[in-house]
C-alpha cells in the first residue's frame, strides 16, 4: 500500500501491496470501492501490488492512520508514505523506535 505519497489535490497516491483488495483498502480509507474505482478509472476490482491508486481524502485531514505489520520499522513505513521518522514519532508522540505488531500509528499526508 499503501504507499500513499501527498498529493496537492485531496487524494493521496496508495502504492498496492501483497494481499491489498479494494474492500480493505476502502475500509482503511473510509471511501467506498466505487469511488477507488471511478477515480482511478477502473472498471474491475483487479488491482495488483505496486499498482498506484489515487485514493480520496478530505482536505481537513492531515494523517491517515496505519497497522503494524510483522517486519514493520518506523524507516520502512516512513519511506514507504514518504514522510520522516521525526514526522512520525512527532504526531504519535513516540519516545523511541519501538513498534509492535497491531500497533496504531498516524502518518502525515
Amino acid at each position: 500500500m499503501k504507499t500513499p505519497t501527498s498529493s496537492n489535490e485531496n487524494y493521496i497516491n496508495y502504492i498496492v501491496l501483497n494481499n491489498d483488495t479494494l474492500y480493505s483498502i476502502a475500509k482503511k480509507y473510509n471511501v467506498s470501492i466505487d469511488t477507488i474505482k471511478s477515480l482511478n478509472n477502473l472498471y474491475t476490482n483487479l488491482i495488483i501490488p505496486g499498482q498506484v491508486l489515487k485514493i480520496p481524502t478530505s482536505s481537513s485531514e492531515n494523517y491517515i492512520e496505519y497497522t503494524v505489520k510483522n517486519n514493520d520499522t518506523l524507516y520502512s513505513i516512513a519511506k514507504r508514505y514518504n514522510t520522516t521518522v521525526n514526522n512520525i514519532k512527532l504526531l504519535n508522540n513516540l519516545t523511541s523506535n519501538f513498534l509492535s505488531v497491531g500497533m496504531l500509528l498516524k502518518i502525515p499526508v
